[in-house]
């Protein structure tokens, strides 16, 4: 048998030639300049929001030159493929949307899971094979690990290479005899002889870079007792980016690394290389430094502690941008949202997840939504994360809609206590009776903070409630409070009270303060006024009695 039979024999016999590859996807008809990109996640774990990070550069790249942007999910690591991994991927992109231009449903560059493309790659292992430019490999994890070990014990760098790779220049026979016994192999690619020692390529945001060149003679195919045969990362990207023809690959700086060999397997492959962007990652800010933020030891690296939290999407995407390039941090929401990111002005040293800043930036955007967007963003978030919350906004939707726009609508600042829809609760449930927990009178822990005793607060409640007035006018309306203050004895500013605290049971703060926390529960509050016209005169005149203890 000769020696290509041989090869050809140990591959389906149906197996296309590489240019049946070649025909199916054809060079993309595009606009001279236009970025093909992709994002490349895999299902080993959740979504961390540096994917976020990335896809956005990738699909704003591509949008505004005219390309196309799509997923491919690589998943040829399916011994550590997480349960509920490719639920949360949808879940991310629909929640950003930053929905693919291509997708197995409609794309013609698929399928876009690299399991699914295991013909594929077998063609162009082939090939290689065929060439001379790879070899099955036979070697134990006993003879790797004896091989590591001694490299070690001289100081040498580890891998499978020169001396050290056994079957690189094995004899065929040995080669055959192992095949008939049924031992399992990896196919290994055979790194050139004649390399130079280092390389040099350009990197579409850092520069002009140099590195030592590849020597380890990497596995591209997976052993031959797993079935479908899959490849290794380098081998899959290789043959998948250049076959859906990427020309600009987005991704951490960790893969810097991988270049020298990433471009030998192009040229092996007579591929054009493609150009690599090297984005630095996300950091953490910790006492003395700060680090990369970790999927193991940060609830904020993983995209669904925004989601939960209800961060909304274009906030999130806004502060990102910034983290991009630093100018659209600069420009409003809006403008940073349209302007296209430059992948020149991407910085080298990794930006800071400030999640204070963040929350600064979401209510200012929340800030400038009109109530009606404010309720139907808070519902969608509360039918997945907290149901009973939807009840609620259903039944009072009125209610809802008058409580959000208390110091929002018509004012020149707004009020920006909310800075994600998990925060409604806290800042707007005591509009809600089913929500809001009367005081159970004037000892109520509530207030007895504020130092006022239970008999007067008892008299002075009773007396406003029992001529309550509901006044469209504030001054008016607080007006009543003032008089009834005076009637028992409050003091008529602060200022009075610190002067003689012996001769009064409070301020008017004191006073103020008691109907606030009869409304709300708190002691801070937007305007009372303005609270009371939205809760309207029963439930007012309710919450007021439940203060005086009737």
């Amino acid at each position: 048998m000769s020696e290509r039979a041989a090869i050809d024999a140990l591959f389906p016999a149906d197996l296309p030639e590489p240019e049946h590859w070649e025909r199916r996807y054809p060079a993309r008809e595009l606009p001279e300049g236009a970025k093909v990109t992709r994002f490349g996640p895999s299902p080993t774990g959740f979504v961390h929001i540096g994917g976020v990070y990335v896809s956005t550069i990738d699909r704003d790249v591509s949008t505004h030159s005219g390309g196309v942007y799509f997923v491919r999910v690589e998943d040829t690591d399916q011994s550590r493929e997480v349960e509920g991994a490719l639920d949360q991927f949808t879940r991310a992109f629909d929640y950003f949307d930053l929905h693919p231009d291509e997708s197995d449903a409609d794309g013609a560059y698929g399928p876009y899971h690299q399991s699914q493309r295991e013909q594929v790659y077998l063609t162009y292992v082939r090939q290689l094979l065929r060439e001379g430019k790879a070899y099955l490999c036979f070697a134990t994890k006993d003879e790797l690990a004896d091989i590591s070990a001694k490299q070690q014990a001289t100081k040498l760098p580890t891998g499978y290479y020169g001396k050290w790779a056994i079957w690189r220049d094995a004899d065929p026979g040995a080669v055959a005899a192992k095949l008939a016994e049924g031992v399992p192999y990896v196919v290994r690619f055979r790194v050139p002889d004649d390399g130079a020692p280092r390389v040099r390529f350009t990197d579409a945001i850092r520069g002009d870079l140099e590195a030592e060149a590849n020597r380890n003679d990497a596995v591209i195919l997976k052993s031959s007792d797993t079935s479908p045969r899959l490849p290794t990362y380098h081998f899959a990207h290789a043959v998948d980016d250049h076959l859906m023809r990427v020309n600009l690959v987005v991704r951490g700086e960790e893969w810097i690394s991988s270049v020298p060999l990433h471009q030998q397997l192009f040229a092996a492959l007579d591929f054009e290389p493609i150009t690599y962007a090297h984005i630095a990652p996300l950091m953490k800010q910790i006492p003395g430094g700060k680090r990369k933020l970790s999927k193991r030891k940060d609830p904020e690296a993983g995209v669904d502690f925004y989601i939960e939290a209800g961060y909304p999407a274009r906030a999130i995407l806004y502060y990102l941008r910034g983290l991009a390039n630093g100018r659209l941090a600069e420009v409003p929401l809006d403008e940073a949202l349209a302007t296209p990111i430059s992948l020149d002005q991407c910085g080298v040293a990794g930006p800071l997840v400030d999640l204070v800043k963040l929350e600064d930036i979401s209510a200012d955007h929340i800030a400038t939504l009109t109530s009606e967007q404010v309720l139907d963003a808070v519902r969608a978030w509360s039918q997945l994360y907290d149901k009973d919350l939807v009840t609620v906004l259903d039944d009072a939707r009125d209610l809802a809609l008058r409580a959000i726009a208390v110091e929002r609508e018509g004012v020149e600042n707004p009020r920006k206590d909310l800075r994600k829809w998990s925060d409604f609760r806290a800042a707007y449930g005591f509009f809600f009776p089913t929500v809001f927990t009367p005081l159970t009178g004037p000892t109520d822990d509530r207030v007895t903070p504020l130092g006022v005793t239970p008999d007067v607060i008892r008299a002075f409640a009773t007396d406003l409630a029992d001529g309550y007035h509901h006044a469209d006018d504030q001054p008016e309306w607080f007006n009543q409070v003032r008089d009834l203050a005076t009637k028992h004895g409050f003091a008529p500013s602060p200022k009075d009270f610190k002067k003689n605290p012996d001769a009064y049971p409070g301020s008017i703060r004191e006073a103020s303060q008691l109907v606030r926390v009869a409304l709300t529960g708190s002691t801070r509050s937007p305007d009372l006024h303005a609270i009371s016209q939205a809760l309207g005169v029963d439930e007012v005149l309710r919450r007021l009695r439940a203060l005086a203890g009737a």
